[in-house]
């Protein structure tokens, strides 16, 4: 494992579980909960030009979550919406007329990422055109371009807070970072105005293996995958020349502030297909050109990967996997034309397989705000959408575990009441154990049916949104030892607001 200096040491130690009310609650993760199955709810060509889609990403604001933009290599945009219902005897074409809100070519040249950004009214394209456009999505106008990068644009990421922040990664080795807000100009290569950039890394990710050019350095290797993280400050990288992933303070590119990487007795000459971070940026998973996705904690880089995932064929750079905003599960694409799963804290169990698509799957891609929502893209030409069978998993489900998960938004005394008898009913009141052919709404409806409180807590928005924030929390939180707390990356996790605040790089010198 490299990670800044031999002295560099752990800075975290476990915390204990948050309580509440006195009592330990378990977080409710997506599908923790629910049967571990999926079904395809709807499957949509990509046009009708049969472009291959290269990116899908579900928009990121609350309100607009369930509409997709998916990228081919066309150069074409496609806005779906993933609400409308498609029907499994239509053809891929009429499902896909009926889901789609909009489309319009974006470039003459392949499209390889879309970011959304600005709450969702407007998408970054990143092209084999060696430019990154800003689209106005309602309009499907052009407001910016992005000029800099000597290759083929392969990943983008926005900043975490604030939108107008980007970085991109190129095939040429550098990455750039961005400002929307600078003034733009006229290009000779471009009739419309451009934004420069304000910073740009070249070689960021050398090639041991690449002829040396004039200066005797390794000619630099593609940039393919990229991340803003959610301190704020710290960009993470990696290339298709090694599984090393590369961390950065954005305030001194002058050097990588540290790396972390597979552990020795796993290859680490196979290049990084894409990366991926859980909504409270704790998590950062690697998937590997070796069919392994590793999982990091990027508070405890200098132990390497907390867990490997296997079972995916990743044979190809536009094999992509993602881990889902609460980090509880990973999705990946996989060359043998199946998707699958894996559940975080259940390594050894074998991955679900989605098995649908005719061809290498590379594009996958998380709802945000439907649980266990997900789109998946191939090369058969089609993005495919899936949904969590909704219902309980009754070999591991009983009436006390039912009641837990309700105490979280319960109020003190009547949570007390709930947990009095774990083994026995409160008097005058009798739940029985939900038929697993209810949905998992409809299930704790009828258990809690002479509960006005609990039924009233499943019917209004202001609960399900309590409900929504809640499962975003992460399985491990980490606990600070008197001397870790002196030096944690607190902006990590909880930014402050001074511009002087500490990142990553500082932690790491700071043990040197």
């Amino acid at each position: 494992m490299q990670i800044g200096s031999s002295k560099s040491q752990s800075f975290f130690h476990s915390i204990r579980s948050r309580e509440l009310s006195s009592f330990p609650v378990r977080k409710r993760a997506w599908i923790e909960e629910l049967a571990l199955d999926f079904t395809e709810i709807g499957a949509i060509e990509n046009n009708v030009l049969e472009s291959h889609p290269l990116a899908v990403s579900f928009c990121k604001a609350s309100e607009s979550s369930h509409i997709f933009a998916v990228s081919d290599e066309a150069g074409y945009v496609n806005l779906f919406d993933s609400r409308r219902k498609l029907s499994s005897a239509a053809s891929h074409h009429e499902n896909a007329e009926k889901a789609r809100i909009r489309d319009w070519l974006a470039h003459q040249n392949a499209i390889f990422d879309v970011c959304w950004i600005k709450e969702g009214t407007h998408i970054l394209t990143a092209s084999g055109d060696q430019t990154i456009k800003v689209w106005d999505a309602q309009d499907k106008k052009c407001t910016g371009v992005l000029m800099g990068h000597t290759g083929s644009v392969k990943c983008l990421s926005s900043h975490p807070t604030n939108s107008d922040l980007v970085v991109s990664g190129s095939r040429d080795g550098s990455f750039a970072i961005w400002d929307l807000r600078c003034k733009m100009h006229s290009n000779s290569r471009c009739d419309e105005l451009c934004h420069p950039s304000t910073s740009m890394v070249k070689g960021a990710h050398p090639s041991s293996k690449a002829m040396p050019g004039r200066c005797g350095k390794a000619a630099a290797a593609s940039i393919t995958s990229i991340i803003y993280l959610k301190d704020e400050i710290s960009i993470a990288t990696a290339g298709a020349a090694d599984s090393v992933v590369k961390f950065w303070d954005t305030r001194n590119l002058k050097s990588n502030v540290t790396q972390a990487c597979p552990h020795p007795e796993y290859s680490t000459q196979k290049g990084i297909t894409s990366l991926s971070q859980d909504s409270k940026g704790v998590f950062l998973t690697a998937s590997c050109m070796d069919n392994r996705i590793y999982l990091y904690n990027v508070l405890q880089l200098d132990k390497g990967p907390i867990q490997t995932f296997s079972g995916c064929r990743i044979e190809s750079f536009y094999v992509k996997a993602t881990i889902s905003p609460d980090g509880g599960h990973i999705l990946s694409g996989s060359s043998d034309g199946n998707a699958y799963t894996w559940k975080v804290n259940q390594v050894k169990v074998e991955p679900i397989s989605l098995k649908s698509h005719h061809g290498e799957v590379t594009a996958v891609d998380w709802c945000s705000s439907e649980i266990g929502k997900i789109a998946t893209a191939a090369d058969d030409f089609t993005v495919r959408l899936w949904d969590i069978v909704h219902r309980y998993c009754s070999s591991t489900r009983s009436p006390s575990t039912v009641r837990r998960r309700v105490v979280t938004t319960m109020p003190t005394a009547e949570s007390s009441k709930l947990l009095m008898n774990e083994d026995e009913e409160p008097m005058g009141q009798q739940v029985n154990q939900p038929d697993s052919s209810y949905s998992s709404d409809e299930a704790l409806l009828q258990m809690n049916s002479s509960s006005p409180a609990i039924a009233s807590l499943l019917r209004t928005p202001e609960a399900q949104k309590r409900r929504f924030s809640s499962i975003s929390d992460t399985d491990e939180i980490f606990e600070k030892t008197p001397e870790a707390a002196i030096r944690s990356p607190s902006s990590v996790l909880n930014p402050p607001s001074s511009s002087k605040r500490k990142t990553i790089r500082d932690y790491f010198l700071a043990v040197q």
